[in-house]
């Protein structure tokens, strides 16, 4: 029973920042992100630069994803950084 209690609370703070105990799940979008969602949505519409535009838009996700995890507000997002980078890394390999 002490398990099942320690769980509960425990995933709660996935979702927390540490220093200061409030929920992160998002925040305010860096220039990483807006430099990615830029680059995608500028491929699609510009296809003389679309494959540029698509390394852009990868560089720049890389870099958000290593700053998540280095310096994450809550253990959610360095989790989501990790997956992104680990994702990122696949796709480039392959």
């Amino acid at each position: 029973m002490l398990a099942w209690m320690t769980r509960q609370r425990s995933l709660p703070q996935f979702f927390r920042d540490p220093r200061t105990g409030e929920v992160v799940l998002g925040q305010v979008p860096n220039t990483a992100i807006v430099l990615w969602f830029a680059a995608r949505v500028l491929s699609l519409l510009w296809d003389a630069r679309a494959e540029e535009l698509r390394w852009i838009a990868t560089g720049a996700l890389l870099v958000w994803a290593v700053d998540e995890v280095v310096r994450g507000a809550s253990p959610f997002r360095r989790a989501l950084g990790a997956l992104v980078l680990a994702y990122q890394i696949f796709v480039l390999v392959r």
